[in-house]
């Protein structure tokens, strides 16, 4: 983890899971903008851009004593307000051929890290509240051919979200779902740059377009430091409406 040059004198310190491409990315940098000190936890262990209030950690969220390691050190330097699990990935295959060491690889990747790091964060936001927020799909609501792994993933998680919100929320810590839709990130931009590709998903939106990464990055930003525990317990779909089309 380096620290080298990060001020510490503004507002509390998120750890952030996922921070150094897409959605992670964004929100790192909305946070940073609000003033938050953000730990960029990735594999790549490399930050969004040059900003004094976000510190790069690499970091392989399914590495249990790394992530037990670099959480602490992160924590004893700078403190916790909140937690952001953002990491995750899924691949294509379709659900009778789709080999059980994938599927377990996915849950380790998108659901056991997001829990693990939840827990590790308990006993330093229960002393004076915060915010859990988890990065979902949704896919959780949706049957969609060949994603069966990632998808029961983040079903699962946002099933963590509401059991944390209900365990934990007379601690004052909120727990929050984002559930975004197609978003354009630089995992799937060559894709979309095929005009056909693109407007078979476009089709599927009411709202006529994908969303970008910026836009998830807002609004979790903003509903994070609004500062309102009561809202818990809840996944905020951010999907064109794709999700509730008939």
């Amino acid at each position: 983890m380096a620290a080298t040059g990060v001020q510490t004198d503004r507002r509390p310190a998120v750890f952030l899971t996922g921070g150094s491409s897409g959605i992670g990315a964004a929100i790192a940098a909305e946070l940073a903008a609000r003033g938050y000190l953000v730990g960029c936890a990735s594999r790549r262990g490399t930050v969004p851009l040059a900003s004094g209030q976000l510190v790069p950690i690499r970091l392989d969220v399914t590495d249990d004593a790394a992530v037990r390691r670099e959480f602490a050190a992160f924590v004893a330097e700078f403190g916790l307000a909140g937690l952001v699990n953002v990491a995750g990935a899924h691949s294509a295959a379709p659900s009778h051929s789709l080999d059980l060491d994938e599927l377990r690889r996915s849950f380790e990747l998108n659901l056991v890290s997001a829990v693990r790091l939840a827990q590790l964060a308990y006993p330093h936001l229960a002393d004076g509240g915060g915010f859990i927020a988890n990065i979902g799909s949704f896919y959780a609501d949706l049957g969609v051919p060949g994603r069966l792994a990632y998808s029961a993933a983040k079903a699962a998680l946002a099933s963590v979200t509401r059991t944390l919100a209900v365990e934990w929320a007379r601690d004052g810590i909120s727990v929050l779902t984002f559930a975004p839709g197609y978003v354009e990130t630089e995992l799937n931009s060559v894709h979309l740059e095929d005009p056909a590709n693109r407007d078979k998903i476009v089709r599927r939106i009411p709202a006529g377009r994908v969303g970008s990464a910026e836009e998830i990055g807002r609004l979790v930003g903003r509903v994070l430091d609004a500062d309102c525990s009561f809202l818990t317990g809840e996944t905020i779909r951010i999907d064109g409406a794709q999700g509730v089309r008939q």
